[in-house]
């Protein structure tokens, strides 16, 4: 089973590119606090690369900024790909399938973020039929 889901924050823009065969691809960097201190008493995060496609890509896009807090749930996926000095790359990255935008509506516009997040789920079809939303653990 390939499974993960996790709660962050972008920690800057997402970057949404059209591909070749005119699907749509974003891809971010959520930063996910760990839910243990280290050796000084201080919660560490982990930066994880992501991307989503399709329609979800586009309102990642359309709603998200640097700090949204968002929930995503996808897939690990490992691929390579060898650089100009011919060393070989390895990149591990969360492919995701369905999002849950998390941050408030109200506190979005009155910061003056320009973009507001959608009202409600249902809008942009964050879930499969007969599921009731994605784990949140704290």
């Amino acid at each position: 089973m390939n499974q993960v889901g996790m709660v962050g924050r972008l920690t800057k823009d997402p970057s949404m590119r059209e591909m070749s065969e005119g699907r749509t691809r974003t891809s971010f960097i959520l930063a996910v606090s760990r839910n243990f201190k280290n050796v000084q008493g201080e919660i560490e995060a982990d930066f994880v690369l992501c991307s989503i496609w399709g329609k979800q890509a586009q309102n990642v896009a359309k709603y998200c900024v640097k700090g949204s807090l968002i929930a995503l749930s996808g897939r690990l996926q490992s691929r390579h790909y060898d650089r100009e000095d011919g060393t070989r790359a390895y990149v591990t990255e969360v492919i995701g399938e369905h999002v849950r935008f998390l941050d408030n509506r109200k506190a979005k516009e009155e910061e003056g973020q320009g973009q507001s997040v959608p009202q409600s789920e249902s809008d942009f079809n964050f879930q499969p039929p007969g599921t009731t939303g994605v784990n949140v653990y704290t």
